[in-house]
């Protein structure tokens, strides 16, 4: 029988450093991992705060939502986290915030292209905007599907939030701070009314094909 420990360890460490770096507030968001060589994930649980939950409040459910570990009632989004996992292979964690900055391209309906090396070597070439669909539905783990072919690690849910990957959960956790960086730097670059100069497509197709290799 498989030791699901480590992969609950994972998600709720991870749960807290993004609380702490006010990237999760109260029980918005959710975290999970891929567990490896099934098919199901440890997820966050519905509705906990994340600096008082427990290692053994995170759930371990199939991808087909069987309860494998863990009584309380997985995230809402667990959905959404099990369509990347069918639909990347490459991914093996994913964290799902409402960070401030990010998220303000949410509400305007505006994705954020490639701006910094830094940016396309971690998270892709473009952060795209996922349509809309109420939490927790079918619906919106298939509008987030439909633009998981582009490889990147990082999608906009219009007027929701904020959701990367990653082929761990480390680099998952990297892939957020980065994110919230170039969102928060691009967010006043517009207001300041000047043009904004992306990268080039020579340049952002190099250090996109470097995120290519790692993945």
């Amino acid at each position: 029988m498989t030791d699901y420990t480590l992969y609950k360890e994972s998600v709720l460490n991870s749960a807290r450093m993004m609380a702490e770096m006010g990237y999760l507030v109260a029980t918005g968001g959710n975290v999970s991992v891929r567990i490896r060589g099934e098919e199901a994930l440890a997820i966050t649980p519905s509705g906990r705060d994340y600096l008082q939950i427990r290692v053994d409040e995170i759930c371990v459910r199939g991808f087909d939502e069987a309860m494998i570990e863990g009584a309380l009632k997985p995230s809402i989004e667990m959905g959404m986290h099990t369509a990347v996992y069918q639909n990347r292979p490459d991914v093996n964690a994913i964290i799902h915030t409402h960070q401030p900055y990010a998220t303000i391209f949410a509400l305007i309906n505006h994705p954020i292209p490639a701006l910094f090396d830094e940016q396309v070597v971690y998270i892709g070439d473009r952060v795209e905007i996922v349509p809309y669909a109420m939490s927790g539905t079918p619906q919106l783990a298939a509008n987030l599907a439909s633009k998981l072919g582009n490889q990147c690690n990082a999608y906009i849910l219009q007027n929701h939030g904020i959701i990367c990957m990653g082929t761990t959960m480390e680099k998952t956790a990297v892939n957020i701070q980065v994110l919230e960086k170039t969102a928060r730097i691009y967010h006043a670059a517009l207001t300041s009314g000047l043009p904004i100069t992306p990268l080039s497509p020579e340049g952002t197709q190099f250090f996109f094909d470097i995120l290519k290799q790692s993945q």
